[in-house]
């Protein structure tokens, strides 16, 4: 089974939807399933240099005071929390996730992007990383075991940008406009960080699709590229 990921650095439901899909892959117990993430970035037109407190972008964005920002950030962290989440508002920074999402394709092409998203969305939602700061990046790269010198040499060029233009060529076509967005044998979708039984039973949904994919019998009295076979 293969399920597709549109998630960003910056997104809180976008780890909480991810915790929230790995406790139904344990629930039903799937083994054979195929995760592919999909770059998305909230904010692409944000600095690359200043990062601003988490909080205060939102005042400023929904034109909020404090105090109901405060609550929403409440709620927020309530629904983390059911998922084993501790989320740290106060140090949360916002800053162009380009950087971030670049080196995850990089991590990828060392079997290790999985545990690059994982480890950045830990540290930015709770330890505040600055996703600008590309030594911040790189002690997460170290922390891995990748080499920090390759790591830096694809944060200070423009690798892997044709990879992220990819994703958002994907997400157009998807008509993606919110994550996390979550895509199932391309048959089934999520939109959000739903409830643990909407992920179970869409992961079941999928399933039959997967299990019900053509299977081949024969394999004789054909003719390929090798010649024929009697």
């Amino acid at each position: 089974m293969k399920i597709e990921i549109f998630s960003d650095f910056a997104c809180p439901f976008c780890y909480i939807g991810k915790k929230r899909l790995e406790q139904a892959i344990k629930e039903v117990g799937y083994e054979d399933i195929e995760i592919e993430y999909k770059a998305y970035q909230l904010n692409p037109e944000a600095s690359k240099d200043q990062a601003a407190p988490f909080l205060d972008v939102l005042m400023e964005k929904y034109e909020s005071s404090r105090e109901d920002i405060d609550t929403m950030a409440a709620s927020i962290g309530q629904r983390a929390a059911e998922v084993g989440l501790t989320y740290n508002f106060d140090a949360m920074l916002i800053g162009n996730t380009e950087n971030a999402h670049r080196l995850a394709k990089w991590a990828r092409t060392h079997g290790k992007e999985a545990e690059f998203i994982e480890a950045t969305m830990d540290h930015y939602f709770t330890k505040g990383l600055n996703v600008n700061d590309h030594q911040e990046l790189l002690q997460i790269v170290k922390g891995l075991g990748l080499d920090e010198a390759s790591a830096k040499s694809v944060l200070e060029g423009d690798q892997f940008k044709e990879e992220l233009a990819k994703d958002n060529y994907d997400q157009q076509q998807l008509q993606v406009s919110s994550v996390p967005f979550f895509v199932f044998e391309n048959k089934y979708g999520i939109i959000g960080a739903e409830p643990l039984e909407v992920f179970v039973k869409t992961l079941k949904q999928a399933k039959e699709v997967a299990d019900s994919k053509l299977q081949m019998s024969g394999g004789a009295d054909v003719c390929g590229p090798d010649g024929c076979l009697l």
